[in-house]
């Protein structure tokens, strides 16, 4: 690789633009970052952020190096490095879920959004720690410990795509791919200077992809720029016969033209409502930060030709998210059919799992939903109100749109700046209870993305979320691609600078 090109904050059309010159080959660019794995994730900060390097990826650039000199690019994301959660099943890589049962788990097959990435030319470089089996916004798993925040490394990089977040962070991959049940792709973007989407489940496929609550399960693109999450979904968007959600696809016409789509000046004109009642107080030491960075870019965007319609509030909105909340009534039931799904499963069952003792302590929320989850939620009339009460909250938020004729509404993702792994291993935080928004989106059936609104004074990441109307990721792509354009509030972390050639 020549000493010109460096990988620190790189783009896919930055990468393209070197293979096309004949300054980089796939091959130097893989090697480039597994160099920074190396240094920063196993070494250095010991950033944890790494279950599993692919042990073909320099094979695998080779041939894409071969397929370039022969016939040019494979396909939209010809060699581009990916760090995918391990949530994500890989043939080539095994797969843990975070969990120290399935330590040695080797899946026979690609997930089918990884198939898809690998068709389009993309090698999966590494595969990214998370809590066992997505239970948690915090970065702790049973198969390998705690993953640091490259942004201040005695906090917590967000969960449950923990790793990816602070992987693509640190620059040890051009793209990142995560899930989002309940905001896994959202709070951990916010947490690490990244944007991330939340597409309207279905869009995306989810075979081949631990469940926790199948109806808001959805994979997602996490990067440095609005672009590369365009690129994924172009290369993802479409229907799977084996994941009959999918079916949703027939609802959208953006499919394969995301990045074309993309406006640098959607917010002119936008109407963006904001949901003060989802602020954190200004004056608490732990969400006032958060406060301040979200008004300064509810600024940015007015400046930029939005109106601002503020505040807007969703009737009865607490009331709502607890009415709403699947995770203890059905996660039990998704997960035990995943497991019976696979004849080389590492266990049988939920319970097996949690008798066995095979899961990281702090993960309150796998303990209740191994505890006190039920194994056939259909049994339980709770189940049926809650899974009734999600299409009447979705309801109640569309008429917040229509009433004041809004395109997105806009609140902070999580209020609090990252939690401390102090504060986490002494038990003083619960996952069920901790002050994330970003379930509002994922308990509504609607799509979201999280936008970097940059560093507090003490250098801690915030993010902005732009919550969308159903099949309207469109609409949030090309508002977060505007604010990128005129707002610069993406940062690398200082932990983990240029290698030295």
């Amino acid at each position: 690789m020549t000493p010109t090109f460096d990988v620190v904050e790189t783009t896919v059309e930055d990468i393209h633009a070197a293979y096309e010159a004949g300054d980089l080959t796939c091959r130097d660019l893989v090697q480039a970052y597994l160099d920074r794995i190396e240094a920063y994730d196993s070494a250095g900060p010991e950033l944890n952020s790494i279950i599993t390097v692919n042990d073909h990826a320099l094979e695998q650039a080779d041939e894409l190096d071969a397929a370039f000199e022969q016939d040019g690019f494979v396909g939209p994301l010809h060699g581009i490095p990916f760090v995918v959660k391990d949530q994500v099943e890989t043939a080539d890589i095994t797969t843990t879920f975070g969990s120290e049962a399935f330590a040695d788990y080797q899946p026979e097959a690609d997930a089918t959004l990884v198939t898809r990435l690998r068709d389009a030319g993309a090698i999966i470089l590494a595969k990214t720690n998370l809590p066992d089996w997505a239970t948690s916004w915090f970065g702790y798993s049973s198969v390998t410990g705690r993953t640091k925040n490259p942004y201040d490394l005695a906090r917590d990089p967000g969960g449950s795509s923990s790793g990816t977040g602070a992987a693509v962070a640190a620059n040890l991959g051009t793209v990142g791919i995560g899930e989002d049940t309940g905001g896994s792709i959202r709070l951990p973007s916010a947490y690490n200077n990244l944007f991330g989407i939340r597409v309207t489940p279905g869009l995306l496929p989810r075979t081949g992809m631990s469940p926790l609550v199948v109806s808001q399960d959805t994979p997602g693109p996490m990067a440095r720029t609005v672009r590369e999450l365009a690129l994924v979904l172009d290369v993802g968007v479409g229907y799977d016969a084996a994941d009959e959600y999918t079916a949703v696809t027939e609802l959208t016409d953006d499919a394969g033209s995301y990045a074309d789509s993309l406006d640098a000046d959607a917010l002119s004109g936008a109407r963006i409502g904001v949901l003060r009642d989802a602020f954190g107080a200004a004056d608490d030491p732990d969400s006032g930060p958060v406060t301040a960075l979200v008004n300064d870019a509810i600024e940015t965007m007015e400046e930029a030709g939005a109106t601002i319609v503020e505040p807007v509030s969703v009737p009865n909105l607490d009331e709502h998210l607890d009415a709403t909340s699947l995770y203890i009534l059905q996660s039990k039931r998704d997960l035990n059919e995943f497991f019976a799904a696979r004849d080389d499963a590492q266990v049988d069952s939920v319970a097996e799992l949690y008798e066995s003792g095979q899961y990281h302590e702090i993960l309150d929320l796998l303990i209740g939903i191994a505890e006190d989850g039920p194994d056939d939620p259909t049994e339980d009339p709770d189940y049926w109100k809650s899974v009734a009460a999600q299409l009447k909250f979705q309801r109640d938020v569309l008429n917040v749109y229509a009433e004041h004729d809004l395109d997105v509404l806009l609140c902070p993702d999580v209020q609090v700046v990252p939690p401390t792994a102090e504060s986490i291993e002494a038990g003083k935080l619960d996952t069920l209870t901790f002050p994330t928004n970003t379930i509002l989106a994922s308990q509504s059936g609607l799509c979201a993305i999280s936008v970097p609104a940059g560093l507090t004074d003490d250098g801690l990441p915030a993010g902005v979320e732009l919550i969308g109307k159903p099949y309207d990721e469109t609409t949030l792509l090309s508002l977060a691609y505007a604010f990128e354009q005129v707002a610069d509030t993406r940062v690398p972390p200082e932990t983990a600078p240029p290698l030295d050639d």
